[in-house]
C-alpha cells in the first residue's frame, strides 16, 4: 500500500516545517519539502492541509490485563483505544495472571498480541525474589525492559531482597524499570490510618492515598534505586516520577542516549493534585499517590529542563465495582487513560507550557531512544510509517461516552481538550481515520537493536 501525506505541518527533531511524505510498503519512503503528488498517480492521497503530522506515540507503560483479567481489558480493546489516541506502540507490565516472570509466559504474551493487537507491542518480564536465574538468560532484544516493582502494586510483585535486588541491577541484560515506593513506610502509614479510621478520627475516602503513599516513601526507594544503579552500572529508568524531590536524583547534563539513569512521569501527575481527590476521589487512586500542586508545577517544569526523559500513561483499567467503592482500603489504584494522554499533553501546549516539539520529544523520539527500539519514533526516511494527523485547533470535550475503553470510563471525562487525532498509520496502515478504526490489521512486535 503507498499513500502520499501532503501539505502537513510537520513536527520532527526539534523542528516543525511543511512538508509531504510518501509511505510505501510500511515504511516512510520519502520526505518532501515541496508538493510530488503529480508524481504519485498510484498512491493514495491524504490532504493534511491545516495538520500536524507526528511520529506515533510510544506508550512504554500499560496495563492492558491480558491475560487473566480480561474482564477489565484485553489487548484488543485497549489497543483499539490506543490507536485512537495516537498510540501507535506500547509496552505492557507483567502484572498480569499469570504474572509474566519466564520466557515462556512473554512468548505467550506476544502470540495473543500477534492475533490481536492493532498498535505495535512488547512485553516486560517481571522481577521477583526467584526468577533472577531466568532474567539474566534472556536475549535482550525480545523484551522491551525488566519491570522491578521495589513497592507493592496491583499484582503484589514486590522484590525486597536486598541480595537479589544487587544482583538484578549488576546482572540485567536491559533496562531495568522500577517502581519505586518504600514498603515499611507505607505499611506504617497504612496501619496508622486504618486506626484512625477503626477509633472514628478520620473517615477512609480517596484523600488518604498521598498520606499513605508520601513524598518520603518515593523518594527513599527511589534514592535507594539509583544508588544501586551507581553502583552496578545498571540502565535504570524510574517510571511515574510524582514528586519534586525524586527530580533530585536525575541530572539533564547528558544526552539521552548516554545518561544510565532516568525519569518517566505521566499526563495525570501534571493535571491533577491532591486537592482534586475531594471531588474526583477514586477516580484518581494511583500508585505512586498524586501530590501536591507544588509538585505537579516542579513536574510540569522538569518537562523543559531535560530532568524528565519521557511521558507514559500508566493505563491500568479497573472495574467500576472494584474502584468505587466506600472504602479507601477495598478500593483499586490504577485508571485508564490512554486514548486520552496526548490530547491531555496537547492542551499544555496551548497554554504556553511545553512546545509541540518539546511533546514529541518526551513520548516518541525519548522512548525510541531508551529502549533502542529499531526505526521507530521519528519521521525519517526508511523507518516504520508510524505516524498520525493531528488537528491542534478543534475543540471538544472528554466523554466517557466517546471512550474505547472495555472498563467504560476514565477520570479525564468532562474535561475540555483543544486538539484532535485524525488518522494513524502503523507500519504504513491507515488503522484509525476520522473515528473509524479498521481492525483488518495487527501491530508487529518491537524489535530492539541491543
Amino acid at each position: 500500500m503507498r499513500y502520499y501525506i501532503k501539505g502537513a505541518n510537520i513536527v520532527n527533531e526539534g523542528n516543525c516545517f511543511f512538508g509531504n511524505i510518501l509511505i510505501v510498503d510500511g515504511f516512510i519512503k520519502k520526505i518532501y519539502q515541496k508538493d510530488r503528488e503529480y508524481e504519485f498517480n498510484d498512491a493514495i492521497i491524504i490532504d493534511a492541509k491545516g495538520k500536524y503530522l507526528l511520529p506515533g506515540i510510544i506508550d512504554e507503560h500499560v496495563h492492558f490485563r491480558e491475560p487473566g483479567m480480561t474482564e477489565k481489558a484485553d489487548i484488543l480493546s485497549e489497543s483499539r483505544a490506543a490507536i485512537a489516541g495516537g498510540v501507535t506502540s506500547f509496552m505492557d507490565m507483567p502484572n498480569t495472571i499469570p504474572q509474566t516472570t519466564s520466557k515462556e509466559l512473554i512468548v505467550q504474551k506476544n502470540d495473543i498480541a500477534a492475533e490481536n493487537s492493532l498498535a505495535n507491542y512488547s512485553f516486560y518480564i517481571g522481577a521477583t525474589n526467584d526468577n533472577i536465574s531466568e532474567i539474566e538468560s534472556i536475549n535482550p532484544s525480545d523484551i522491551c525492559g525488566i519491570k522491578l516493582f521495589m513497592g507493592s502494586s496491583t499484582g503484589n510483585m514486590l522484590v525486597n531482597d536486598n541480595i537479589v535486588l544487587e544482583r538484578l541491577f549488576r546482572n540485567a541484560p536491559c533496562i531495568i524499570a522500577a517502581h519505586c515506593e518504600d514498603e515499611e513506610i507505607i505499611n506504617h502509614n497504612t496501619q496508622k490510618y486504618k486506626d484512625l479510621v477503626l477509633n472514628g478520627v478520620c473517615v477512609p475516602d480517596a484523600t488518604l492515598h498521598s498520606k499513605i503513599r508520601t513524598t518520603e516513601a518515593c523518594y527513599k526507594s527511589s534514592a535507594k534505586a539509583v544508588e544501586l544503579a551507581v553502583k552496578t552500572g545498571a540502565k535504570l529508568h524510574i517510571m511515574h516520577i510524582s514528586t519534586a524531590k525524586e527530580l533530585s536524583l536525575f541530572s539533564n547534563n547528558l544526552p539521552l542516549k548516554e545518561k544510565r539513569i532516568t525519569a518517566e512521569t505521566c499526563p495525570h501527575y501534571l493535571i491533577f493534585c491532591n486537592e482534586d481527590y475531594k471531588n474526583l476521589g477514586f477516580e484518581i487512586k494511583c500508585n505512586p499517590a498524586i501530590k501536591t500542586s507544588a509538585d505537579r508545577a516542579a513536574l510540569l517544569n522538569a518537562l523543559n529542563t531535560g530532568i524528565i526523559d519521557t511521558i507514559g500513561t500508566d493505563h491500568a483499567p479497573h472495574l467500576n465495582g472494584e474502584k468505587f467503592t466506600n472504602d479507601y482500603f477495598r478500593s483499586k489504584s490504577g485508571f485508564p487513560s490512554i486514548q486520552n494522554a496526548l490530547n491531555i499533553m496537547l492542551n499544555f501546549e496551548k497554554k504556553g507550557v511545553v512546545s509541540l516539539p518539546k511533546i514529541v520529544e518526551l513520548m516518541s523520539h525519548n522512548p525510541a531512544i531508551l529502549y533502542q527500539i529499531d526505526r521507530r519514533g521519528f519521521i525519517r526516511e526508511n523507518y516504520h510509517a508510524d505516524v498520525i494527523l493531528v488537528d491542534i485547533n478543534t475543540d471538544s470535550t472528554i466523554n466517557n461516552d466517546d471512550i474505547l475503553y472495555k472498563c467504560g470510563w476514565t477520570p479525564y471525562s468532562g474535561t475540555a481538550i483543544h486538539s484532535k487525532i485524525t488518522h494513524t498509520f502503523v507500519n504504513g496502515n491507515l488503522v484509525f481515520e476520522n473515528g473509524r478504526i479498521n481492525e483488518n490489521f495487527r501491530g508487529e512486535k518491537l524489535q530492539f537493536c541491543r
